[in-house]
């Protein structure tokens, strides 16, 4: 099973793809991810791509392609694989599609977890983790059983990312609606995207995404 998962920040596509990872035996392969372990083994296409982050540039589409032609060839990816943070362009949609043609494969479905974006300044704005464990709350929604302290490891360091807050996240979901959204029509033309509510409880969220594959 070969799926994109689309969604704007905290719209829940981390948690839906560890369902999916866990149904169908498939990694969640992150472009962010797939970047530093290449630059960390020190491949050509590691080294390539440090001299040019190194730069403050982005990295090319061709060569996250070739990243991901790479990693696809996995034993790992044997079953499938769910791409996060791939593409967010049109272009690269339509370089994708022509690498996987060439591997003689395709992609099944390209997921859209849709959510209300009020909604998800609130969510994401509002969360913070144990400093010990990484044990995950929100003020409105998961407060420790007891205040103060971790309902996991018993700790009371509490810490929140720097980037959740709601000017960032305006930020984020503005770049969002920018340069990623616009694929969308790309993949409805030809019937690959199914789009679920992502507002929805974790467990509805994905029921529905088991039914539309």
């Amino acid at each position: 099973m070969n799926l994109i998962l689309l969604g704007p920040p905290g719209a829940g596509k981390g948690t839906q793809a560890e369902r999916l990872m866990s149904r169908y035996d498939i990694p969640q392969l992150s472009t962010g991810e797939m970047l530093r372990a290449a630059v960390a083994e020190g491949s050509d296409l590691g080294k390539q791509a440090k001299i040019i982050m190194e730069a403050g540039n982005l990295v090319p589409d061709d060569l996250m392609i070739k990243l991901i032609s790479e990693r696809i060839g996995h034993e790992d990816c044997a079953n499938g694989f769910i791409l996060d943070g791939f593409p967010r362009t049109t272009a690269q949609a339509q370089a994708l599609d022509a690498m996987l043609v060439e591997r003689d494969l395709r992609l099944d479905k390209v997921i859209s977890i849709t959510a209300d974006e009020e909604a998800l300044i609130e969510r994401i704005s509002g969360r913070f983790s144990c400093a010990d464990c990484g044990a995950g709350y929100h003020d409105s929604f998961k407060q420790p059983r007891a205040e103060g302290v971790c309902d996991e490891c018993g700790g009371g360091n509490f810490e929140r990312r720097k980037d959740d807050n709601r000017e960032t996240v305006m930020a984020r979901l503005d770049t969002y609606r920018k340069q990623t959204a616009p694929i969308i029509p790309y993949y409805e033309g030809d019937g690959r995207l199914v789009q679920v509510d992502g507002m929805a409880e974790i467990t509805a969220v994905g029921d529905a995404i088991q039914a539309l594959l």
